[in-house]
């Protein structure tokens, strides 16, 4: 229920408890770094507010009436309530200051921000202050919107093609989907490329429904093939890249996997990577946020502008 007209703001009250405790409206003026003319304005503008004579003027000073006494008990545990309020507020402010929740995509969380936090914590020792903490979820690019959007999340960090609707967004990285087979698979002993018609219809190794790298192989397909093109059904739907490598090393099937994610094991030759020229297979790392184009202020802002600095 909404309060009446007659309730004084909190200020008037703090004035009117500062007269109860000094005894005087000089006194309470010194208090508060008022001037006393300011005081008795504030008091004659709150006792007309409430309808009731608060205090009268005397030769010692300002004597309550009956009715002030009763108010500067109350104004007294109100304050007490709202300094209590005021100290929380400030407390979380300073939280949001120094900690987020992040979730991120599996590739981004096991790639890229295990760096991205060490180069902060640096950063910030440089500096002789200290980086925000950062609590981080790897998850998929669909389960880290979602957290974004509902406020499970402060900020994510997608795979997925395209800015997600109605996020604030930045772009934070590159990466490139290089399509992986192990040595000695047939694609790697044949004169011809693989077309992307044939990658459609192989069934590969997959990372579940909705995640960034499959969006991103299904996109990329699609604008060389259209957008009826259908795909085999995978032979393997994994969770994670450390299993999807682990299966194509284990030759159940090719995969799509993120240039980041198998770069060691292309150097050293357990994996082959198949070019599929009709393909662009380039993608953009995301940040998302809830608010508008600008990062929200604080570590939010702070960690993104280290990132995208690097």
């Amino acid at each position: 229920m909404p309060l009446s007209y007659r309730m004084p703001e909190l200020a008037s009250f703090e004035i009117f408890l500062a007269i109860a405790e000094t005894g005087s409206l000089g006194g309470a003026a010194r208090e508060l770094g008022l001037t006393q003319q300011a005081v008795s304005k504030r008091l004659a503008a709150m006792e007309a507010q409430v309808g009731v004579t608060l205090a009268v003027r005397t030769t010692r000073g300002s004597q309550l009436t009956p009715a002030g006494v009763v108010v500067a008990e109350w104004a007294a545990r109100l304050l007490d309530v709202a300094n209590e309020v005021d100290a929380g507020l400030g407390a979380l402010r300073k939280e949001g200051r120094e900690r987020i929740k992040v979730v991120a995509s599996q590739t981004i969380a096991e790639q890229l921000m295990p760096h991205w936090l060490l180069s902060l914590q640096d950063a910030a020792r440089r500096r002789g202050s200290s980086a925000p903490q950062v609590i981080l979820t790897a998850t998929n690019s669909e389960h880290a919107i979602a957290a974004v959007r509902g406020g499970t999340a402060d900020l994510g960090f997608v795979e997925n093609p395209g800015p997600p609707k109605g996020l604030g967004s930045c772009v934070v990285g590159h990466d490139e989907l290089v399509i992986v087979v192990p040595p000695g698979h047939k694609w790697t002993r044949r004169a011809q490329p693989v077309s992307a018609r044939e990658l459609a219809q192989t069934p590969l190794v997959t990372r579940e429904p909705r995640s960034g790298i499959r969006d991103s192989l299904t996109v990329a397909l699609r604008q060389v093939l259209g957008d009826d093109a259908q795909q085999a059904p995978p032979v393997l739907e994994l969770s994670s890249a450390a299993a999807m490598r682990a299966a194509v090393l284990a030759c159940a099937g090719p995969a799509a996997m993120s240039r980041l994610a198998v770069a060691d094991d292309l150097a050293v030759g357990r994996l082959s990577a198949v070019a599929v020229p009709e393909l662009d297979l380039r993608r953009q790392f995301r940040a998302i946020w809830v608010g508008g184009r600008t990062p929200p202020a604080g570590a939010i802002r702070e960690l993104l502008s280290h990132i995208r600095s690097g």
